[in-house]
């Protein structure tokens, strides 16, 4: 008897059949019946998890579409291996049906000399979207953007809207919106596909388009995307070229990737790691210590400077050698206030919250911020002296000056903190850096070192006369 087109209902303790089994028997039937009711990008999970081979024999046996549509949710490290165990007719057929922005993605990741070779396989047709998209600048919007879209004119009638979308929708990334130009191709407005459908036949595209949204430009950094689909809250943007004319769209998927990248590469950034272009299981260890050891050295010739710093008070710590016990606390406490600072200021400097002309306002904020914090740690630091005083003579006949000098140090050293960390974020900006730079470990170094003259100025200003 013949398979059925359909598992039955599952019975208690049934389990799905596991996919290598299904390739290693060559079940087509029983392939097909398992992904129909699955995602593309559960298929592409499950064939991840399978050797190359059994890669290979899958996107085989898959449905044409299920495979194309899997190939674009794999990694790019897996689309490259997959690529060169296949044959060249498969490679061909997958890379021909992918959307041209995937494509564009896949293509930008592989040496010069492979990506030829693969644009060889494409139709010509195909090839000239891929080199026109590769020929944008990278990492600009143009990379991104797929050319399969639907456009229509403002005389057009719904009935005519219609069957333009049975005619050519099938290809479009999208059909929320349908987009319409003018006699020269430049966006004019758009339609939503819910009015195209409520709308009656005889009504034409003028008297329901609204006004579009503000175009991105094919050569504008991936960014700008970013910024724009977080300010409209579509799911796909139009594009233009230099002349204002309609040559793409991107969508909101594409710009996710983006997005998440740049996220991965600012967090990396920020805890003082060279950013790594490929996953943490994939990267060679040795490129991996190399791309960390750079800025472990910088910050720990910055480190070697609180030693040269604290030499400079050695014989104030000679005389008073209950202040080196807080010399932990001292740096710990302006460390973290700047580090909050910045990773503050950073995000917000992301986001479009502020920009160079709010540092004033920023600044005086944190000015606000840093003594009040500064005043909590400094009252908890002077309540633990003055506590731990009471049972203990370890602080000496001087303690109210020592806790004094703790407690005020605090305060100074936390509101230098918060200076510091808001600050750098503008000046690298400023002078053309990626704010992310000011990375938690430089601006903890950086206010370890100006901590501890804090630190003792304070001391040698109390505790004159007394202690020193």
């Amino acid at each position: 008897m013949a398979p059925p087109d359909r598992p039955s209902e599952p019975s208690v303790g049934w389990a799905p059949p596991r996919l290598d089994e299904i390739i290693r028997g060559r079940g087509v039937t029983a392939l097909r019946v398992v992904v129909r009711v699955w995602t593309p990008a559960a298929v592409a999970a499950a064939i991840e998890d399978l050797s190359v081979d059994d890669q290979v024999i899958a996107f085989r046996l898959l449905p044409r579409d299920v495979a194309t549509d899997a190939f674009e949710y794999l990694p790019v490290g897996v689309q490259e291996g997959l690529l060169r165990a296949m044959a060249k007719e498969d490679v061909g057929r997958i890379l021909n049906e992918m959307s041209a922005d995937d494509r564009t993605m896949l293509l930008e990741e592989l040496p010069a000399a492979a990506t030829q070779q693969l644009l060889n396989l494409l139709s010509p047709e195909e090839r000239a979207t891929a080199v026109k998209l590769l020929g944008y600048p990278e990492g600009s919007i143009g990379r991104r953007m797929t050319p399969d879209y639907v456009r229509v004119r403002p005389e057009w009638t719904m009935e005519r809207v219609l069957d333009h979308l049975r005619r050519h929708g099938h290809d479009s990334e999208t059909l929320s919106v349908v987009y319409v130009i003018d006699e020269h191709g430049r966006p004019v407005g758009e339609v939503g596909i819910r009015k195209i459908l409520l709308a009656d036949p005889s009504t034409t595209v003028a008297e329901v388009a609204t006004e579009g949204v503000t175009p991105l430009r094919a050569t504008d950094p991936e960014e700008t995307a970013i910024a724009a689909f977080r300010r409209e809250g579509r799911e796909a943007l139009p594009v233009t070229d230099s002349a204002g004319v309609l040559i793409g769209i991107v969508t909101i998927d594409d710009v996710l990737d983006v997005a998440q990248t740049a996220a991965t590469e600012a967090q990396q950034r920020f805890g003082g790691v060279e950013t790594l272009d490929e996953p943490y299981m994939e990267i060679a260890l040795t490129r991996m210590v190399r791309k960390r050891a750079g800025w472990l050295v910088v910050l720990f010739f910055g480190e070697m400077l609180t030693a040269t710093a604290m030499s400079f008070f050695e014989k104030e710590i000679e005389r008073a050698v209950v202040l080196a016990l807080f010399v932990p606390l001292i740096i710990s406490s302006g460390g973290n206030s700047g580090s909050q600072s910045a990773s503050l200021v950073i995000r917000a400097l992301a986001l479009g919250e502020v920009g160079l002309r709010d540092w004033w306002r920023v600044i005086r904020r944190e000015v606000v911020a840093g003594v009040s914090l500064g005043l909590i740690l400094g009252t908890i630091g002077f309540a633990r002296i003055a506590g731990w005083s009471l049972f203990s003579t370890l602080y000496g006949a001087h303690w109210f000056l020592v806790a004094m000098t703790v407690g005020l140090a605090l305060v100074g050293i936390v509101l230098w903190g918060a200076l510091a960390g808001s600050s750098l974020p503008f000046v690298l900006q400023r002078l053309g850096f990626d704010p992310a730079s000011s990375s938690a470990p430089f601006v903890a170094t950086l206010v370890d070192v100006t901590g501890l003259i804090i630190y003792f100025l304070v001391a040698a200003i109390i505790l004159s006369g007394t202690l020193l």
